[in-house]
């Protein structure tokens, strides 16, 4: 839903760009996925305010890094795709580091429900990649219920209850699942159905 949304931060990303211009986008790229991994340390050894701190840091390059590249103009094709890579890993990082935390069984363990999130993650991204590249549609499916920024900002929440409320945040793992797995359907949906 997000995703549709780019102009509500035009302003934001012109001043962004400037600031972080001096160095090339692709340097903010590689410098998300380190965050990430700080990140990632950081959560399994269960220190969960600085693996939440790192793990927006990292969200945080992936603005930085398409706001230097648009302010630069020197946006590329090959600089979107590492871009795009990069996203899933860290994406794949926060939820490999769930895996190591205790959660409760509710209806399943938690490893399902994370590799449900995992799934529906993929299966967004691969839908909106395979209608292109089978030519059902002509430009870029984007919107829907549940997208990377979405999963981006739950992904803090369910950081946040770690803090907070860690006896509930079981469930914000279940209704992440189960959000980008509708997603995921929903692109599969207009897809089929443009």
């Amino acid at each position: 839903m997000l995703d549709t949304k780019r102009h509500w931060f035009k302003g934001i990303e012109r001043k962004v760009g400037f600031i972080f211009s001096k160095f090339h986008p692709n340097f903010y790229t590689i410098i998300s996925l380190v965050f990430a991994l700080c990140g990632f340390l950081f959560l399994i050894k269960d220190l969960i305010v600085l693996a939440l701190i790192f793990f927006i840091l990292a969200a945080g390059m992936d603005f930085v890094d398409g706001s230097v590249a648009r302010f630069r103009k020197i946006t590329t094709k090959k600089g979107a795709y590492l871009d795009t890579i990069f996203d899933r890993y860290v994406e794949a990082i926060f939820l490999f580091g769930l895996l190591f935390l205790p959660f409760p069984v509710v209806i399943f363990p938690s490893y399902i429900w994370i590799f449900l999130i995992l799934f529906g993650a993929m299966m967004t991204t691969y839908a909106k990649s395979a209608a292109k590249e089978k030519e059902l549609l002509e430009g870029e499916l984007k919107g829907g219920i549940f997208s990377r920024a979405e999963r981006l900002i739950m992904s803090f929440i369910i950081l946040l209850s770690l803090i907070v409320t860690p006896q509930y945040t079981i469930y914000l793992i279940i209704l992440m699942a189960v959000l980008s797995n509708i997603a995921a359907i929903q692109r599969i949906y207009r897809s089929l159905r443009l």
